[in-house]
């Protein structure tokens, strides 16, 4: 039955209308798992030997001290990346298999994926340091294979909270939390957690106790999508009941103002655009990396100008990435109806700079760590707004792929939305701001580098309608192709 499931993924895979794109895109999802695996390894084999130089303590007391955030910053990765399980169920209901076996190879799957082999690259190689360094090694099997059964716990817990913000957004956010406390010494929760990891080593026998919970996530999940796999409720759309909003405050602003009510409307009733706004809240907390000094790589000056266009780009770059692919639904409809295709393209772009504002403006603790930190953050701002505001429009003429509003897929995208002009586009938007900055700051000063990203911004807006006409063409010529792509459903 396996080799039968293998058989119709692999079918699946070389039939589909994205197949060269798909192709590409494995090749380089392939080359990344390999870049990770030897950082894994290489973070495996050194960490005892770093903690031990720098005289931190026992090393594996010190891993287990920061366990709780290892394993808390896993789910929430798993979160926005990892794609879940059911996803071509609906054709095999159809076909003469037992629920059963569907469920158990859907969930199979996710048990071998790279988000769980990873772990296994740096654990590996740090048990076996550990064993060579002289410690028990009943103790260290017991700690390995009770640690990794956490993290199996995080894949089946992933399943089974995939759709419920409501559970899993506060606890990112308490745990975030739980580090700041900790960082400036007001509470430290490993304390309470430390001795948990530690007892995996102390007293072996404890790693069963991880197993069992891995065992009943496991029954949970199966039983979960046991119940509901059937076409008739468990996969059908759900409804609500429809609420009226008018939103006629906009109507000052004619076409522009209905666009802008079509998207605000999208943006509060679906799950997908939801997740995705969700998800650009916590690009606010990036800075915390680079202006804290709690990632010693990122303390060069060009770094700071990088994390202001991450702060204040969080709803540029997962939302504006995929337009129109938003409007998929009812893209056709809109194309045969009388309606300019810069008017459309106008709302879109003033949705960004709201967004863009408003990160601006959330981001002004910042302040905190100096006035040359939040000044980043505003230049990034205005760079966001004056050049990466028309780059993601521009791409998104090339991204071709269908959303479906009702799903709560990841907040990055499907895989079909990867091609080589869009990967060439996030070249100018990360990169081309750090070399304005470098150019500046190294040879006159840093002011000087902060001035002339933010004059590059500013002439964005100064030359709007020229930039706009020419992704005005690009999409006019993309149209047909994009109409055909909206069609398809493999």
């Amino acid at each position: 039955m396996l080799k039968h499931f293998l058989k119709l993924q692999w079918k699946s895979f070389i039939r589909a209308a994205s197949f060269k794109t798909n192709l590409i895109f494995k090749i380089f999802m392939g080359f990344m798992a390999l870049y990770f695996i030897v950082m894994f390894l290489a973070m495996g084999v050194g960490t005892f030997f770093i903690i031990q130089d720098r005289q931190w303590g026992d090393p594996l007391r010190v891993v287990n001290q920061f366990m709780i955030y290892y394993l808390a910053a896993d789910l929430a990765f798993r979160y926005a990346v990892q794609k879940m399980p059911i996803t071509n169920i609906k054709p095999l209901l159809y076909l003469p298999f037992k629920k059963a076996q569907v469920v158990r190879y859907s969930l199979g799957k996710t048990v071998v994926s790279f988000f769980n082999l990873a772990h296994a690259f740096f654990f590996i190689p740090f048990s076996i340091v550990l064993l060579l360094e002289g410690y028990s090694p009943i103790g260290v099997i017991g700690w390995h294979l009770g640690i990794m059964a956490l993290f199996y716990c995080n894949n089946f817990l992933n399943i089974l909270l995939n759709n419920t913000d409501s559970v899993l957004i506060p606890l990112a956010i308490i745990f975030a939390g739980l580090g700041i406390s900790q960082y400036y010494g007001f509470f430290d929760i490993t304390l309470y957690t430390t001795p948990i990891f530690d007892a995996f080593y102390d007293l072996p026998w404890m790693a069963i106790i991880p197993w069992v919970l891995l065992v009943s996530l496991y029954a949970a999940a199966f039983s979960y999508f046991k119940k509901y796999m059937f076409l008739d409720a468990g996969l059908a759309q759900k409804h609500a009941i429809a609420k009226t909003e008018d939103y006629t405050w906009l109507d000052r602003f004619g076409n522009l103002g209905i666009f802008l009510k079509n998207d605000i409307k999208l943006i509060r009733r679906n799950k997908r655009s939801k997740t995705t706004v969700l998800t650009s809240i916590f690009f606010l907390f990036y800075g915390l990396l680079f202006f804290t000094g709690a990632v010693e790589s990122y303390d060069g000056p060009v770094w700071k100008i990088f994390a202001g266009i991450f702060i204040s780009g969080g709803f540029l770059f997962t939302f504006g990435q995929f337009v129109p692919s938003w409007d998929s639904s009812y893209y056709p409809l809109m194309m045969s109806q009388n309606i300019k295709y810069k008017d459309y393209l106008n709302s879109k772009w003033y949705l960004i700079i709201i967004a863009t504002l408003i990160s601006t403006i959330l981001a002004s603790p910042y302040l905190y760590f100096g006035w040359d930190a939040y000044l980043a953050v505003l230049v990034g701002a205005v760079y966001n707004m004056g050049v990466n505001s028309y780059l993601v429009l521009w791409g998104g003429a090339y991204i071709k792929t269908p959303i479906d509003l009702t799903s709560n897929k990841k907040a990055f995208g499907d895989k079909q939305s990867f091609n080589l002009k869009t990967m060439l586009m996030t070249i100018p938007k990360l990169l081309l701001p750090l070399a304005i900055y470098s150019l500046g700051h190294y040879l006159i000063n840093p002011t000087a580098g902060y001035i002339l990203v933010a004059l590059t911004g500013v002439a964005g807006f100064a030359f709007k309608n020229i930039v706009f006409k020419q992704i005005e063409k690009v999409y006019k010529k993309e149209k047909y192709k994009t109409l055909l792509a909206y069609k398809q459903t493999s």
